[in-house]
């Protein structure tokens, strides 16, 4: 099995064989104004994410135009998801940033077009653990293995915390391979602290991360904090074995009693970083 690892700055695109893996693929395409990319039918899923500027998808059947936000610091994202067996042509209606996820499908579901208005804002942890998580596709949306989550994080403060992992499809946790792709709000100067962690295995990674990099998450206990001064955003992939979509994280039971303190620490009060409607 592959070993967690930072992917620096310039990756193009991992796939399965690529990771040391089974189920994610990842990419992030760069588009000019009416480039195209073209993506063929087969057995993988896939969910479109526009990190900024505007898509538009054709399939055999339909199309749809999606996204508009200028980064992912300026408003919620949207998602497209094509099932498998469906060939697709994706124009750039303007300059275009472009995350692609995939996984293989055992079944064919419906295509679906999320967008703001369909994202719920959920502001989760407290004190300097607090974020914002934006859910594009969790475990009841009508995909096969394919889970889409976007996270915010303000400067100092701690996410993905407690610590957790989801390496063992068991009661209480699943297997699942996990991506996470780091954006700062200054790029050129921003930084943040991954990591991961395997007391069973032996192992333990402490990376700075910064804009543009990705992580391959295959086992292991981990979390981010962003630098102070620093708003941090991250694109989470999930996909694995399970025959039900489940995203059952087991927490580090060293530090789970941390979050006993929320309650009275309170919400950090620059959440939510992305109000779902953003003054023009």
């Amino acid at each position: 099995m592959s070993t967690p690892q930072i992917l620096a700055k310039g990756w193009d695109q991992i796939d399965p064989a690529d990771a040391g893996w089974t189920f994610v693929s990842f990419a992030v395409r760069i588009l000019a104004a009416g480039e195209s990319l073209e993506l063929p039918a087969n057995g993988q899923e896939r969910a479109f994410v526009p990190l900024s500027g505007v898509a538009e998808a054709t399939t055999a059947d339909a199309s749809w135009t999606f996204g508009g936000r200028r980064s992912v610091f300026d408003g919620l994202g949207h998602c497209l998801y094509l099932p498998r067996d469906t060939a697709v042509t994706v124009t750039a209606t303007t300059d275009l940033e472009l995350a692609v996820a995939e996984a293989p499908a055992a079944e064919k579901h419906e295509p679906v077009l999320v967008t703001p208005d369909d994202v719920n804002i959920e502001l989760r942890g407290g004190g300097n653990a607090s974020r914002q998580v934006g859910s594009l596709m969790l475990p009841a949306f009508p995909a096969d293995r394919l889970h889409v989550i976007e996270v915010w994080t303000p400067g100092g403060n701690w996410s993905s915390y407690p610590p957790h992992k989801h390496e063992h499809d068991v009661e209480g946790e699943s297997e699942l391979e996990e991506t996470y792709y780091y954006r700062l709000r200054d790029p050129e100067n921003g930084w943040a602290v991954q990591r991961v962690y395997s007391p069973d295995r032996g192992f333990d990674l402490t990376q700075t991360v910064t804009d543009g990099e990705l992580l391959l998450i295959p086992w292991g206990y981990h979390t981010t904090v962003a630098a102070h001064g620093h708003d941090l955003y991250y694109l989470n992939v999930l996909a694995g074995p399970a025959p039900q979509r489940t995203l059952q994280a087991f927490q580090d039971p060293c530090l789970k009693s941390t979050q006993d303190a929320w309650p009275t620490e309170g919400m950090d009060p620059r959440l939510p970083l992305i109000p779902r409607h953003p003054a023009a």
